[in-house]
């Protein structure tokens, strides 16, 4: 059974020589989320506060919230990138995030020689990705392209490759900052059934998104983040209706 406890989590980013108050005031005039507090040369930028939530298998959970609400931050502590200042997370299962899918290609490198060395990366032995190589490498639709370096890759054909190599795992538990954009839109079209499939596989799923059509689509449950806390937590429509009103916006 796959399962996520995040409990009485606090996140605290601290700003070291940022107290001058020309720096404070900037800080405070750009952020749009969290709390700013300290002095005498540090900043405390605080991410997340007092967040608590658990998740079970059939859990799909939309992250709701304005910029700087916290969504991201929220996915990073649950994918172990940040470490709580206070509270913990415990996860059970196999974790696999979409918060850098372009995170481990060498530049330098061919595509083929990506597919083998982000495979490692994400823990696939050697047999693991000679099985998925052919299905990849047709998926991407990159022919003789994979044999060359991907620094001549336009972004969007290294983003098919990444996506075709995403897409291709299986995990217990998903975390997406966003839907995976590919850069092409006859490619978009082509990915959506393999995108479904995908993120039908795991057994939870975390999904921080703008659009309400994605949150409504794929998730059966909904928390939205004001400030770094939670401000509410529950069924997808009543959310996304709270999201809107003004109780929220004040």
């Amino acid at each position: 059974m796959a399962s996520i406890d995040v409990d009485d989590v606090t996140l605290h980013f601290p700003i070291i020589g940022a107290g001058d108050r020309s720096v404070k005031n900037t800080l405070l005039s750009i952020a749009t989320g969290g709390k700013i507090s300290g002095g005498s040369g540090t900043i405390l930028v605080t991410g997340l506060e007092h967040v608590n939530f658990q998740l079970r298998d059939g859990d799909r959970l939309g992250l709701i919230g304005h910029n700087g609400a916290g969504k991201s931050t929220l996915l990073k502590v649950i994918a172990g990138i940040y470490t709580p200042t206070q509270g913990h997370v415990e996860v059970q299962g196999k974790v696999l995030s979409t918060l850098n899918i372009t995170l481990g290609f060498e530049m330098e490198a061919t595509g083929f020689e990506n597919i083998i060395l982000r495979g490692r990366l994400l823990g696939l032995s050697s047999a693991e990705i000679k099985l998925k190589i052919d299905e990849i490498a047709e998926f991407t639709e990159l022919g003789r392209y994979l044999e060359l370096p991907v620094r001549v890759y336009s972004s969007g054909m290294l983003m098919r490759l990444a996506f075709a190599i995403m897409t291709s795992l299986e995990s217990d538990i998903l975390l997406m900052d966003e839907v995976i954009g590919t850069g092409d839109a006859r490619f978009i079209h082509k990915a959506e059934a393999r995108l479904n499939e995908f993120m039908n596989k795991a057994k939870i799923m975390v999904i921080a998104s703008h659009s309400d059509d994605v949150i409504k689509e794929f998730c059966n449950k909904a928390l939205l983040l004001k400030n770094g806390t939670v401000f509410a937590m529950g069924e997808v429509g009543e959310i996304l209706e709270l999201y809107q009103s003004d109780e929220y916006q004040d």
